[in-house]
């Protein structure tokens, strides 16, 4: 990573503590490394992004179903799935520094006693690789012993599958249709690093789209496009994402076929989405180690088959950082006194924004203001987040508003009151984030105006 980029991803990593969106976990007991928790505006972020992902995946289409499966499941399903066995990346010790890293990653990885270098090429002596299983032990029930041994999930896909079955019967859906669900995963990574982009805990965005084997490649192709037009419409260009075909033998062996949506971070050309043509592994699978039946009949054609799946599968944290990345921008602008300053802006898709508008009294000491100013507040609140402040100059709370990515500002100032003439009572000064444009709107068009700007 250079140290331009260096610095910006620093730039986002202590603005987001800065601002709320998001701490180091048990901070004040020194932290856990690969743990973190979302503040007010990071909660909010995050929220935004998931709900539009339902929107878009499931309330939006009617081949899709939503699920919401359990963390904990028997361990049979983790024996099945091939996790219990194979779940796992190769590892390295350093006995010199006593780190210990992922060894298809130290190309990559600076040493931590000689950062200038990269842990493959420093002069520690290194362990040969051995694998290490990346799934959290725990045990259910109140002994802890190996008959009731099972593990946090490390993906949510197998909730999905190993419900086909009653999900099928009870939505009444035909092939082809999708499962989708949103939920926490948990990987106890060798080496959890570039902030929240690679971590112990994280959220999983994911569908399995069950069709027949014939549907398998065209289907995938439908995906590929329908993810990039999520991107889009959630403020990150298609031109800045880098579409990776994965060629036979990088893979995973049950993959016919694979793409991996890629995005710049500062840190490197990194993965945001895989979409994966599975086949029929996992539920074939299940239905083996179960006894249970999850094949599929088509009433139609009177075959019966194990479907096949496409799974587009998104990290919730990951799309989350990378909204931070492509929204981060400090520009140089001339302020109202005619001065240049730095302006540090988030430039979010309204729709992501934490904060929809900010709503501000012109001076917090005329009453009039503040009263007109909380009217506004409680008649949007309601319909979107907002945020009222009173505190120091506009100029000011303009540039508090910038940093965390509100789109809009209301102020309510003289003109509002009628005091400049009657033609402008009862509006607003509406000003936009990233022209910094002001206009004049009415207060009873400000619900509509704003509503269409988010949706």
């Amino acid at each position: 990573m250079s140290t331009e980029h260096e610095t910006r991803m620093e730039k986002i990593v202590s603005l987001c503590k800065r601002r709320g969106f998001i701490f180091p976990s048990s901070e004040i007991y020194g932290g856990l490394n690969g743990v973190w928790d979302y503040g007010p505006l990071g909660v909010e972020l995050k929220r935004h992004l998931k709900e539009f992902w339902w929107r878009r995946m499931v309330r939006e289409r009617d081949d899709m179903v939503g699920m919401d499966g359990a963390i904990l499941m028997n361990r049979a399903v983790w024996k099945a799935s091939g996790h219990e066995n194979t779940f796992s990346d190769p590892m390295v010790d350093c006995k010199t520094c006593k780190g210990r890293f992922r060894a298809d990653q130290i190309e990559s990885i600076p040493c931590p006693q000689k950062p200038s270098k990269m842990v493959a090429s420093c002069e520690g002596e290194k362990t040969e690789p051995r694998d290490f299983n990346l799934m959290f032990t725990t045990h259910v029930g109140p002994m802890a012993d190996d008959s009731n041994k099972t593990y946090l999930r490390p993906e949510t896909a197998q909730a999905i599958f190993v419900q086909f079955r009653n999900v099928l019967e009870t939505s009444r859906k035909k092939l082809p249709f999708g499962i989708a669900q949103i939920g926490k995963a948990f990987r106890n990574e060798i080496n959890p690093r570039n902030f929240i982009f690679r971590s112990r805990e994280f959220e999983q965005m994911e569908v399995e789209y069950f069709c027949h084997p014939h549907q398998g490649m065209k289907l995938l192709e439908i995906w590929l496009e329908e993810r990039l037009r999520f991107y889009e419409d959630i403020g990150i260009p298609r031109s800045k994402i880098r579409v990776n075909d994965i060629p036979d033998g990088e893979r995973a062996f049950y993959s016919l076929k694979t793409y991996d949506l890629e995005y710049e971070f500062p840190f490197g050309i990194q993965e945001l989405e895989g979409i994966a043509y599975r086949t029929d592994y996992d539920l074939k699978q299940h239905m083996t180690h179960s006894g249970k039946p999850l094949d599929y009949f088509d009433e139609e054609t009177k075959e019966k088959f194990i479907p096949h799946v496409i799974e587009p599968s998104a990290g919730a944290d990951r799309t989350l950082l990378a909204l931070l990345c492509e929204a981060f921008e400090e520009e140089e602008i001339v302020n109202e006194k005619g001065d240049k300053e730095t302006r540090t802006v988030l430039h979010f898709h309204p729709r992501m924004a934490p904060v929809k508008v900010g709503i501000f009294p012109l001076l917090k000491n005329k009453p009039a203001l503040v009263e007109k100013a909380h009217e506004i507040e409680r008649m949007l609140r309601t319909h979107m987040s907002v945020f009222y402040d009173e505190a120091g100059a506009i100029g000011r709370r303009y540039r508090r508003q910038d940093e965390i990515g509100t789109p809009f500002c209301v102020t309510v100032d003289f003109e509002t009151l009628g005091e400049a003439g009657p033609e402008l009572a009862n509006t607003v000064t509406l000003r936009e984030r990233d022209s910094m444009k002001q206009q004049r709107i009415p207060i009873d068009a400000l619900h509509g105006y704003l509503t269409a700007q988010i949706l």
